[in-house]
This record gives structure tokens, sequence and C-alpha cells, in this order.
């Protein structure tokens, strides 16, 4: 009865070398601009910039907000756009629109910008201040406040240490700092919550419909 056997020159060793290795991926994926200067709304990137996708947990703990209505805010102390110190407390006695916008010179910051500025005096009329809070700095809120004749304050937040406390969710995975406004009573208890990143001007319309409603 014939036999028949089979050789092989492939070896353990070779099919190990022979396999196709597996791409691998960073846990901190990163992105970056295709354009020197690119502006999304509120984000501003370079081509030195990156944006890196935070873990599930870090976005999770970022959109748990802190201020909520029928709470007091944490009290803070900022420098507005000429560099001096103003406090939360200076507003106490009126009602006060506290809105927390991504950039200057972005282009959603400064539509909403222009139209807090168009209906600042329906603002006054209802006896409400508005008050801007970003994480730019004095100097170029005074720039972007002369640029457009913005006649309200706009507070320098460098390091988003309030942003932070007040818990303003973010946007786009945690890249984009969130558009969110307040509306504080005479007493300083939050009232009213809106957030909208991609329709700044309505965060005036909704502002004005509940102070009229109060």
């Amino acid at each position: 009865m014939a036999s028949i056997s089979l050789h092989t020159s492939l070896t353990l060793p070779s099919l190990l070398h022979t396999q196709t290795p597996k791409p691998t991926f960073s846990h901190n994926l990163s992105l970056l601009s295709k354009s020197s200067q690119s502006q999304f709304h509120g984000l501003k990137l370079s081509n030195s910039s990156h944006l890196s996708i935070p873990s599930s947990a870090s976005v999770k703990s970022s959109i748990v907000a802190k201020v909520t209505e029928g709470t007091l805010p944490p009290s803070f102390t900022l420098k507005d756009q000429n560099g001096k110190p103003v406090s939360l407390s200076k507003f106490k006695g009126k009602p006060v629109v506290v809105y927390f916008y991504p950039a200057d010179e972005t282009p959603g910051c400064t539509k909403q910008a222009c139209a807090f500025r168009d209906s600042y005096e329906k603002f006054k009329k209802a006896g409400a201040e508005v008050v801007g809070i970003s994480g730019d700095g004095s100097a170029s809120h005074k720039a972007f406040a002369e640029k457009y004749k913005l006649p309200y304050t706009l507070l320098s937040d460098e390091g988003n240490k309030v942003r932070k406390e007040w818990g303003v969710p973010s946007d786009l995975f945690g890249a984009l700092p969130g558009r969110q406004t307040y509306v504080l009573d005479k007493n300083g208890v939050c009232r009213l919550v809106y957030n909208n990143q991609f329709q700044p001007e309505k965060h005036i319309d909704e502002t004005l419909k509940f102070l009229k409603s109060v």
C-alpha cells in the first residue's frame, strides 16, 4: 500500500513573521487642523494646535451642570475689559444675565455679542444687567468691545476656573467651550439656564422672553 507524505518548508517562526500586523491606535486620538486659522463658531485652531478626544469618563464629568434653576451660583471676582476687578455680588439687587461664550472674534460669538448689544436697551428696560464671560484676556475683551461697540461688561476667565465651577458643559467632545446663558434674580438665585451652541442669537430671544414674563 502506497503512502503519501507531505513536506512543507514553512516553519512556525516564518508563519509568525508573514502575518500582517494589526494597526494600533493611540488612546489619545488627536485631530489636526488643515488651515492655518480655522474658526467654527467659537473654535480657534492653528496648524500647531491639536484637538484631543478625551475619554468617555472625562466627557461624562464635563456635562454635569453645577448651576441649575433654583440654585445660588458660586461667587467670583474677574477682571473686566479695562482690567478692573468685578465681583458677581456687584449685581445683587437687580436681575443679571450672565452668558458664557467660547471666544472673542469668532463668528458665532460675534453674532451673539452684537445681538446682546442691539437689544441692550430692552435688557435695561427690564432692569437687568448683561455680563459676558470667556477665557480671553482683558486686552482681547477691550479690543472686541471697542470694535463692535459693546455697551456691557466682558469678564476674563483665564484658565476657565469660573466656567468649571459653574459647570458650563462643553461641546464637540470637550474641544469647544460651551455657550450657556444664566439669568439670576435680584437675590442672585439662578432662574433660567439656556444652552444653544449653534444658534447664538437665540440666547437673546430666550432671556428677554423670560425677563418679560417675570
